[in-house]
């Protein structure tokens, strides 16, 4: 059997918090969808409480790692990370140029709540297509490589700036 690949530990700490944080951005976007507007459907059950500020904090905590992947993916990165970079890029910027209030008061006919959804569809699909394409390329040792908790020497915090300046000297 074919020992598992090792992904360094900031990669896999970056891309853990960024996951975290996209579910809970998802995840707290379709109780908002459910609660205010459900043009679609509703939620048999949406949970009590503020969502609508759980989900624009998610989407705050989001913006700068966003603009980091997004400088990977316009630079180093292969041409698929270009899409789902528009595709937070089209989030957060329909995000900012909403106002909270729209949905309480039930005003939804604005376009960047509109683009919003659209996006907010675009990122669920996003994730199904990249986790489809990482089981493809390197089956479940690969997200299983992901998900650990190991640490070779040379891969401690205090590392990661050389590891940082020597992914960047050689252009990813």
């Amino acid at each position: 059997m074919a020992r598992p690949p090792y992904q360094p530990s900031l990669l896999r700490l970056t891309h853990g918090v960024t996951a975290l944080l996209v579910l809970a951005a998802w995840l707290s976007g379709l109780f908002v969808y459910s609660r205010y507007d459900g043009r679609w459907g509703r939620l048999p059950f949406t949970p009590g409480g503020n969502w609508i500020d759980l989900h624009g904090t998610a989407g705050f905590l989001l913006l700068p790692l966003g603009l980091a992947f997004a400088a990977y993916a316009l630079t180093l990165g292969r041409p698929r990370l270009k899409r789902s970079t528009n595709t937070m890029a089209l989030a957060v910027a329909t995000g900012k140029l909403m106002d909270e209030d729209w949905l309480r008061d039930g005003q939804l006919q604005h376009l960047a709540y509109s683009l919003h959804l659209v996006a907010w569809l675009l990122i669920g699909l996003a994730v199904v297509l990249h986790v489809a394409g990482s089981l493809r390329l390197g089956g479940m040792p690969l997200l299983a490589s992901m998900a650990s908790t190991s640490l070779r020497p040379g891969d401690l915090p205090g590392d990661w700036p050389g590891q940082v300046r020597r992914f960047w000297k050689r252009g990813g």
